[in-house]
């Protein structure tokens, strides 16, 4: 199939675009801007630009298509909600929907399926009351942009199945609603909101991500679906699973007055009780990968928990054989790091490169002095190295290489895992400022990587 998305690089957006070329299909993306997605996505990706506020999505990236997923639209949760804010949010959702459903209706050979996001926050604050697919909007704000929102999908032609998935709260790695919470409770400081009995209707991003694909692949999907997992649970469970899951007490409550004081309006989404159902996904066969909360936050927090991940791809127009053997030579690091980090290699533990090679560094961090030690723990030629820090700077180093052969060259994947030192408290003093510099010495080795492959030095 041919998916076209919206909000792609977002943090459900990334992996939706993972799920779906995983199963082979094609993927077009609409974003406003193109070259940072081209950036953040694989290659393989067409990437189409479009601004939701101010015109239609543009044919050609419609025409030919089988299924729209429509993710875009303004984070509810960055911001207090001024009333400028508030006139964002519900704008980027309901004016962003208008025009692409425009799109949809006038462009040359459609697609058949759209499927919007919509929120939980359809439902308002419901207290005890179990409600589902079939239950009236609440009241409230987030109710009245939802309400807004879902209004404009109506608009699609008759002949286009549509799909409105109602999603609640996501928990995953990396972003969600556990980014601000992970290292508030890693710290042993989390608790309890408010008197702790309101409900909480989540999700894990990869169940969210698989019913996305199951509503744009099952026929018999139409109108609302409720993205939750089929058990909500109190706040005060919520907590203490999340505690369990990272080993760290949560007992320290967080008092409603407070919050609203804080946050204002914002603090709707953390005091409203929605005990929500997913019973149209059950109804039309879909399966839960993590159906309980423990399960969900267990996943999250295996091993320790990794604060931070930084992923780089680029496409270089070579075959794997003449990339790998660069990357492969630990000399070629020393071309690739930046000159301000005078980063030399020491040597290696054995002749060739391979599983178990200890490899030994030196560099300067911001003037200071240090030393580095990494092991190779994973050396498949042509496909894949992992090394991990020995010794080093970092809690926790995990830099893979990944190497995939494509039509046109190869694409080269950088994924680092990365806890800085200091633990929880050094996360939440240095974290920021530790991401800056390695965005900006993956960005150097990126246009490096360019420079050197393009000349005709490097394809020989």
């Amino acid at each position: 199939m041919t998916y076209v998305l919206t909000g792609a690089t977002g943090f459900i957006g990334k992996r939706l675009v993972n799920a779906l070329l995983e199963k082979g299909h094609e993927v077009r993306v609409l974003t406003r801007n193109v070259t940072k997605a081209q950036a953040g996505l694989p290659p393989q990706v067409k990437t189409f630009a479009w601004d939701p506020m101010t015109q239609q999505a543009p044919h050609a990236a419609l025409s030919g298509s089988h299924a729209v997923i429509h993710l875009a639209g303004e984070g509810v949760a960055e911001k207090r909600w001024s009333r400028a804010q508030k006139i964002k949010i519900n704008d980027s959702r309901v004016i962003g929907t208008r025009n692409l459903v425009a799109a949809i209706n006038a462009a040359p050979n459609a697609p058949k399926t759209f499927v919007s996001a919509s929120a939980i926050g359809y439902y308002g604050n419901r207290g005890e009351e179990v409600v589902n697919e079939h239950s009236k909007p609440g009241s409230g704000f987030l109710s009245d942009v939802c309400t807004g929102w879902e209004a404009e999908t109506k608009s699609v032609s008759a002949t286009v199945r549509r799909v409105v998935v109602r999603i609640g709260i996501v928990l995953g790695r990396g972003g969600g609603a556990l980014k601000p919470l992970l290292p508030l409770f890693s710290l042993g400081a989390g608790g309890p909101v408010a008197n702790g009995r309101q409900w909480m209707s989540w999700i894990h991003v990869d169940d969210l991500v698989s019913l996305l694909i199951h509503c744009a692949e099952t026929p018999s999907v139409m109108g609302a679906v409720n993205g939750t997992a089929p058990n909500p649970v109190r706040n005060t469970e919520f907590t203490k699973a999340l505690g369990a899951a990272l080993k760290r007490p949560a007992i320290f409550p967080a008092p409603g007055f407070m919050l609203k004081l804080v946050m204002g309006e914002l603090s709707d989404l953390v005091l409203f009780s929605q005990h929500v159902l997913p019973k149209v996904a059950l109804e039309t066969g879909f399966k839960f990968e993590y159906p309980r909360v423990q399960d969900a936050l267990n996943q999250i927090g295996r091993k320790r928990v990794v604060f931070k991940q930084l992923t780089r791809t680029q496409h270089l127009p070579l075959p794997v054989e003449k990339v790998f053997p660069f990357f492969a030579d630990e000399k070629n690091l020393e071309t690739l790091t930046p000159p301000w980090l005078r980063f030399r290699v020491l040597g290696k533990s054995t002749p060739k490169m391979q599983t178990g090679t200890l490899i030994d560094y030196k560099l300067a961090v911001h003037g200071i002095p240090i030393t580095w030690q990494s092991i190779i723990e994973d050396w498949v030629p042509n496909k894949r190295f992992i090394d991990r820090q020995t010794v080093g700077p970092y809690a926790i180093w995990h830099h893979t290489h990944t190497f995939t052969p494509t039509d046109e060259g190869t694409l080269v994947s950088d994924t680092v895992e990365y806890e800085v030192p200091g633990g929880p408290i050094g996360n939440f003093l240095l974290g920021r400022f530790i991401r800056k510099d390695l965005e900006r010495i993956f960005d150097y080795r990126r246009q490096t990587v360019e420079k050197l492959f393009a000349a005709p030095v490097a394809r020989g």
